[in-house]
C-alpha cells in the first residue's frame, strides 16, 4: 500500500514528546502515529483502559493498604 504525507500543527512540546516517544520506541514519526491512529480506531487503547480501570476497581483494597502502610508515622510498627 503507497503512503500519504499527512501535516497537522501541534505545540512545540507535543511535538517533543512524539519525537522522544517515537525514538524510545524505535520508530519514525510517521510510524508512531499510524500506530496510534490504529490503536485509537481499532478500539485497543479503549480496551486498554477499561481493562486497567477494572483492574484497580477490583485491587483497590489493596492499593489503599499500600498507601497506608507507606504514610504510617516513622517508628510506628504493627503489633
Amino acid at each position: 500500500m503507497g503512503k500519504t504525507q499527512l501535516g497537522a500543527r501541534v505545540d512545540a512540546d507535543v511535538a517533543e514528546l512524539a519525537k522522544k516517544r517515537a525514538a524510545d520506541l524505535g520508530l519514525s514519526i510517521g510510524d508512531y502515529l499510524a500506530r496510534l491512529v490504529q490503536d485509537d480506531a481499532s478500539g485497543l487503547r479503549a480496551r486498554a483502559v477499561d481493562a486497567a480501570a477494572r483492574f484497580l476497581a477490583e485491587h483497590q483494597d489493596v492499593f489503599d493498604e499500600a498507601e497506608d502502610a507507606q504514610q504510617a508515622p516513622r517508628g510506628a510498627r504493627a503489633a
